[in-house]
């Protein structure tokens, strides 16, 4: 697992976060992100490179664009920035994330069989045009 770190492909032109391929999962405890990781990868669900974990302080300053919890206020571009005010309100109760590459809806589907196991506040996959909601 590595942290997150944002890549130029995984915003819009607008600059909103919309990273096609990939499952964003937030749990609120820190641990449940964590093990989940480690599973993942230990299940053979998906290598260590196909798994980045996303802290608070990582929404704050790169998808949610506001730095140590300081307020600014974000655009409103439809579904794309209703999904990033969420995982900023989630970052401010201090739940942590997973960023994990999940092309195809098998892919997606053995990743939250893994997911489902433990307590998680929100689940979305990024599709082309398409935020789905994940349970």
């Amino acid at each position: 697992m590595r942290e997150f770190v944002l890549d130029p492909s995984m915003v819009t032109m607008g600059g909103v976060f919309y990273p096609t391929g990939y499952a964003v999962i937030m749990f609120p405890e820190k641990d449940d992100a964590l093990n989940t990781a480690d599973a993942l990868v230990e299940e053979g669900r998906v290598t260590a490179d196909q798994v980045h974990s996303l802290s608070p302080a990582t929404i704050f300053r790169d998808i949610s664009k506001t730095e140590d919890g300081t307020d600014i206020p974000l655009p409103s571009v439809g579904t794309e920035g209703a999904t990033v005010r969420a995982f900023d309100k989630l970052a401010r109760e201090g739940h942590h994330g997973l960023v994990i590459e999940a092309d195809s809806a098998e892919d997606t589907e053995r990743v939250m069989e893994v997911v489902r196991r433990v307590n998680f506040s929100l689940a979305q996959k990024y599709r082309t045009l398409v935020i789905e909601d994940l349970k």
